[in-house]
């Protein structure tokens, strides 16, 4: 019987010292430039105490013209030595006690809001629409030389990463990112190379892929997340995620994270519009999201570790999941914005649950259910859940004390602050 305690060996030779993954969660935490700042470096060093095997940081954006939000870390070009030495900082925060830390590389495309990129690129001229009603860009279509750019873009950033020690990189290729983008039909609709066919729409990614590989070692590693599913009518759908798991685990990546959603079906956090599709009721029939979708992923897979995030909430899931669906590691998300330490207890058997902070908000704010069938109220349900976690998230990394959740509109307030800060800020920079 395997446990989460149990070390893993990756295919490129890095070990692991437990099976629990710290799951990327954007931080908003660097400054105009895109450098990582003291309070980011405090929150990673605070999170690599904590006992997690692995950290994956929020998303490190390979252009500062295409973030998903502002204080995102950018690294769009060959770092100066200030940079470097940040980036150098970074990594080693998360470090500490024989914890691995890896550098998640993103590019927003569509998913970049209006007010940092009015006309962001993407595969194909779409508009997103997401159900919180946040304002986007008007996408505009990538040309051949920009992709190829793009491809570009995210091995100089690899190489900055494995440059400053970090212990690998993740290509974000979920969530309804760039790399998502050109993998969903509905988002891609060109008729080029890199649109139509499965096969073409994943050109993107498995060019990314090859491209950054030869950089990998035993000391520095190579992962992406993938979507289960978008879980969208007309989208990319398992079938489709089955088949490029395959194609990756052909070039060798280490571990492959399934998750699912995107802006319009945000899936990841636990909301869905009903696309009639029957995944929200698929989907939450066990306690991690997306655990049913990891059996027919991983027989797609050959060396390549399979993870999989949110959701899980008891030890005794956690452990299942390593012995009947043939996962091989655990990612927590949210739980790690309250207590830092989350996994050391779960590890040392202190807990054998983790809090559900989720219900704790919806029963204290008094107005909040997300199986209201008003959807306003859904809609709020997950913005104001969601800004909880980040405003704890930023008193982490500023040693203060974490809200409780009846503190919900403290969190808000607080939160607005700090993010309209941040997108003075840059606002100022690019003037």
């Amino acid at each position: 019987m395997i446990d989460i305690t149990a070390p893993l060996a990756l295919p490129s030779g890095q070990t692991l010292k437990n099976r629990l993954i710290k799951g990327a969660m954007t931080e908003g935490l660097a400054d105009p430039r895109g450098r990582p700042t003291p309070a980011l470096i405090r929150l990673y060093q605070r999170w690599a105490d904590g006992g997690t095997g692995l950290l994956l940081t929020g998303n490190i954006q390979i252009d500062g013209h295409h973030l998903e939000r502002a204080g995102n870390v950018v690294i769009d070009r060959v770092p100066d030595a200030a940079m470097a030495d940040l980036l150098a900082q970074f990594a080693r925060a998360g470090q500490r006690g024989g914890t691995r830390n890896w550098a998640q590389i993103s590019h927003a495309g569509r998913q970049t809001p209006f007010n940092i990129n009015p006309r962001p690129k993407a595969p194909s001229a779409v508009i997103l629409k997401p159900p919180t009603g946040m304002k986007m860009g008007a996408p505009v279509a990538l040309t051949e030389a920009e992709i190829a750019h793009v491809i570009a873009g995210f091995v100089i950033a690899a190489q900055a990463c494995q440059a400053a020690g970090f212990d690998g990189v993740q290509i974000h290729a979920a969530h309804g990112y760039l790399l998502s983008q050109f993998l969903s039909p509905k988002s891609n609709q060109r008729t080029d190379q890199w649109g139509g066919t499965l096969e073409n729409r994943a050109r993107l990614l498995l060019e990314v892929a090859r491209a950054i590989k030869p950089l990998c070692s035993a000391s520095f590693g190579l992962a992406v997340k993938l979507n289960s599913a978008d879980f969208q009518r007309g989208g990319f759908e398992l079938d489709d995620s089955v088949t490029v798991a395959r194609w990756l685990d052909e070039i060798g990546i280490d571990f492959l994270e399934i998750s699912g959603g995107n802006y319009e079906a945000p899936e990841m956090v636990g909301f869905t519009e009903d696309t009639g599709s029957g995944a929200q009721k698929s989907t939450h029939a066990r306690e991690a999201y997306f655990l049913e979708f990891a059996p027919r992923i991983a027989a797609a897979l050959g060396r390549s570790r399979l993870l999989v995030t949110g959701g899980f909430r008891t030890r005794a899931a956690m452990d299942a999941a390593l012995n009947e669906d043939q996962v091989d590691l655990i990612g927590i998300g949210r739980p790690l914005c309250a207590a830092p330490d989350t996994s050391a207890q779960l590890l040392g058997g202190t807990i054998t649950q983790l809090p559900r902070h989720e219900d704790e908000i919806r029963l204290g704010s008094g107005i909040l259910s997300q199986n209201s069938p008003i959807a306003l109220i859904k809609k709020l349900t997950v913005m104001m859940s969601q800004t909880w976690y980040y405003q704890n998230l930023v008193r982490l990394a500023q040693d203060q004390t974490v809200l409780r959740p009846g503190q919900l509109f403290k969190a808000v307030l607080e939160y607005t602050r700090h993010d309209a800060g941040k997108a003075k800020a840059l606002k100022a920079a690019r003037d």
